[in-house]
């Protein structure tokens, strides 16, 4: 399996590197522990993948990189971004079995 990256999502990623970070070869997502429920997604822009820690996903043109360790818990998951009220860059992970109330954390 892989971490899958939509098209939208694709092009804010690129949009944000190119305006903001072009030092950046994509996004990383990271796991950690933290929230009331447990654990929680860590968003950051990754400068120079490791190649013994991280592992490098590419769709629709943009670069996601996730360390070995966050991989077990995000293998399968779907990065998407919209616009709008509520928006933002969104993690559909079909391994998390529960949410916390405010929708931040999550069990795994």
């Amino acid at each position: 399996m892989a971490i899958h990256i939509t098209e939208a999502a694709a092009q804010k990623i690129n949009e944000i590197i190119q305006k903001d970070r072009p030092e950046a070869t994509g996004m990383r997502i990271a796991i950690q522990g933290g929230g009331c429920a447990g654990m929680s997604y860590m968003f950051d822009f990754a400068l120079a993948p490791d190649a013994k820690l991280d592992r490098v996903f590419e769709e629709n043109g943009a670069k996601v990189v996730v360390d070995k360790k966050s991989y077990l818990f995000l293998n399968g998951t779907t990065l998407n971004y919209s616009d709008g009220l509520n928006g933002g860059f969104k993690l559909d992970n079909p391994n998390v079995k529960a949410t916390c109330g405010c929708g931040e954390s999550f069990t795994v």
